[in-house]
């Protein structure tokens, strides 16, 4: 697997980049999203996923690995493709399409060309308890730019606490007991659940 490359942006589309990297041109499928965040780029970092299909092996690159980690998940729904993610993915942020599953919200998701009724109750349905169970890296991120919060939250995922639950239960413990250890402020959280 092709986890990232690092290189050269050698051509632009709205669709298709090549990165030459160390001499060797590839070429990656991206999103508008990814595509409006390396336009005025000469070179960086793209997180990879490669496919492998019968008459071809195609790599899709993100800017960042949240928008990957929505792709994966995207992928892994029965009936939701490579492409319909990458539609997807070109329509919404990785937060947004999170936030419309979390809630349930299929409307939203059907504003997307390519995603019917049916596809996106399933995507719902699929993924509702995933998203709310473990968020995506950006999500824990913009909670709060806090290592000692993000610390915490990520122990009380991992542990099988809700998302908000975990989350409030953090913000008490702060205002209890500012400046604390991460492994002092977990158990303040867990008291206060």
């Amino acid at each position: 697997m092709i986890a990232y490359l690092k290189g050269d942006f050698v051509y632009k589309t709205p669709t298709i980049v090549h990165v030459d990297v160390n001499g060797v041109g590839y070429e990656v499928q991206v999103s508008l999203h990814t595509y409006s965040k390396i336009q005025n780029l000469e070179k960086g970092i793209l997180h990879t996923c490669l496919l492998i299909r019968e008459d071809a092996h195609i790599l899709y690159g993100f800017f960042d690995k949240a928008e990957k980690e929505m792709f994966l998940l995207l992928i892994s729904v029965s009936g939701v493709g490579a492409s319909t993610s990458r539609m997807m993915l070109s329509y919404m942020k990785p937060d947004d399409i999170s936030r419309a599953i979390i809630q349930g919200d299929a409307k939203t998701l059907e504003a997307v060309k390519g995603i019917g009724k049916k596809t996106a109750e399933r995507l719902v349905i699929e993924l509702r308890d995933k998203l709310a169970k473990q968020p995506l890296e950006s999500n824990i991120s913009t909670l709060k730019h806090n290592t000692l919060h993000t610390d915490a939250l990520n122990a009380l995922l991992a542990l099988g606490i809700n998302r908000q639950a975990a989350d409030q239960a953090i913000q008490k413990a702060l205002t209890i007991a500012p400046g604390v250890p991460v492994e002092e402020l977990i158990k303040i959280a867990l008291r206060t659940l």
